[in-house]
Formats: C-alpha cells, structure tokens, sequence
C-alpha cells in the first residue's frame, strides 16, 4: 500500500467545530504543532479560520496576526508548513514566509492571481465544494451529481491552472467531505469508495480529510468525543485505496495504524 503523507490539523481558531479556542494562543499552536510532528506528522497544516457551517468570518489581517509567529517559528525549525486559507492576501503571505503548501476550500477561483501563485514555490491543494465559494453551508444533495460536480470542476480548474502556468506537479486535489459535500453521509462515502477513481481520471496526488467529519458522526451516531475509531477506519481505507495525504487531526493513531496494517502485508508476502 505504500504511506501516505500525513497532514496534521492545527486549527488557530476561536471556533473550530472541534478544538476551537484550544491553540488560538501563539505558544499553544506552536507546541501543538511540534506534537503533530513528533507523532509522524510530514506536514502541519495551519488554519487560522474555521470553514463548518456558521463559522466566524476572519479577516486576512487577523489570519496573518494569528498566523504569523507559529509559522515563523516552525519553519525555522524545520517543519513543512501548509496554510488553509482562501483569502488572496493570506496565501501571499503564507508563500512569502515559506509555507511548502497553501490549501483553498474554493479551489483557487481567482483567475487574476493565477500569474501571482505560478511566480511561487509552494504546491496548491485545489479543493472542491458543492459551496464554491466561502465556507461550507448545509445543502442537501443529490451523490450522483455531486461526483458529476467533483470531475467537472477539476477538470475545468486544473486546466485553467496549467494554462497560467502552474505546473501538474505542483498541483493536488482534495475532493471535499462532510458538509463540503452535503448533509447526508452519501456524497461523502461515494466519493472514498472512487479515489482510485479520481485519481485515474486526473493523474494528480489526492488528499483527502475525513477526520472527524458530520458524515461520519451520522453514520455512526457518535458524538464528537467518540468519533475516532470511526474517522480511523475511514482514513484507512482512504490509504488503502490510493490518497497521496490524509490530512488528520490524530496523526498518531493513522501512523501506528498503517504501521501495523503495512507489517501485516509485508508478512504475507514473505511467507
């Protein structure tokens, strides 16, 4: 099966649905972060907004506020950064300061930065949402046209973005999951069972967030505090069926997972 990179979640938030208000503080995220990383992290993501259904809007100038010493103080120590924002003035200042990835709910929908991000060096996680624009909402929708949804809008946009020269390699894809995708747990387990899918039909890394994810709440009727077993078994099957990143919030537990997972395939092969 191979590993996938592991993309630890560090929310700088006052209202992350899950740790809102927990490493808002700069020294709180920093030391969070370097937990993520000493747990296997390959990449801690910072987000200094929330993006769930009723979220607070932030402004870039309090992003960076929020951002700025975490990020400085880890890429100085070595630690690949990713930045999660979708505002413009951000993801300048995040690949300014040296984040190796900048992610976009919306996908980077801007054509008129386009000529901005190609003159970077970080690589662009180019998500998708029935949304479009903003944070996710709750809309009930149909699977099969959300999967229609999904190929139509990476087939446009990764075009539009290899046009204004951001090069194939520099590119990955996030599909969205949860209320990204719909109300209902459907869209969303559609979507893991075709990654394999997805990725035949683009040729490019996918990432993929289940971790503690509506869908799986639903699913399931865990509360957010239980959720963890099912988010694991959802982020297993994502590596197993070919995601390139599973961006988490537990990298410990996906580690120790797909630890055992790959020395269980290794011994039956030398059998």
């Amino acid at each position: 099966m191979g590993r996938p990179l592991l993309v630890g979640i560090l929310n700088i938030t006052a209202d992350s649905f899950s740790d809102g208000g927990r490493f808002l503080a700069a020294e709180d995220a920093v030391a969070h972060a370097r937990r993520l990383w000493s747990e296997g992290a390959d990449i801690v993501e910072l987000g200094p907004a929330a993006s769930h259904p009723g979220a607070q809007q932030v402004t870039a100038a309090e992003e960076t506020r929020r951002l700025t010493v975490v990020i400085d103080r880890l890429i100085a120590e070595g630690v690949p950064v990713s930045v999660d924002s979708f505002l413009p003035e951000t993801q300048r200042f995040a690949a300014a300061r040296g984040a190796m990835y900048v992610n976009d709910i919306q996908g980077f929908p801007d054509p008129a930065q386009y000529e901005e991000l190609a003159d970077t060096d970080c690589r662009l996680i180019v998500m998708h949402s029935v949304q479009r624009m903003g944070p996710a909402t709750q809309m009930k929708t149909d699977p099969a046209a959300v999967w229609a949804g999904i190929e139509e809008f990476f087939a446009e946009r990764l075009a539009a973005l290899e046009a204004a020269g951001i090069g194939r390699e520099r590119l990955v894809i996030d599909p969205g999951l949860g209320y990204f995708l719909g109300t209902s747990p459907e869209p969303s387990l559609r979507v893991l069972a075709h990654l394999e899918q997805l990725k035949a039909r683009f040729d490019v890394p996918v990432l993929v967030s289940p971790s503690r994810k509506s869908f799986l709440r639903t699913l399931t009727g865990s509360s957010l505090s239980e959720i963890g077993p099912a988010t694991l078994a959802a982020e297993l099957y994502a590596a197993c069926h070919g995601a390139e990143y599973i961006r988490t919030h537990d990298v410990a537990a996906i580690r120790d997972a797909l630890t055992v997972f790959n020395a269980l395939d290794a011994a039956k092969v030398g059998a």
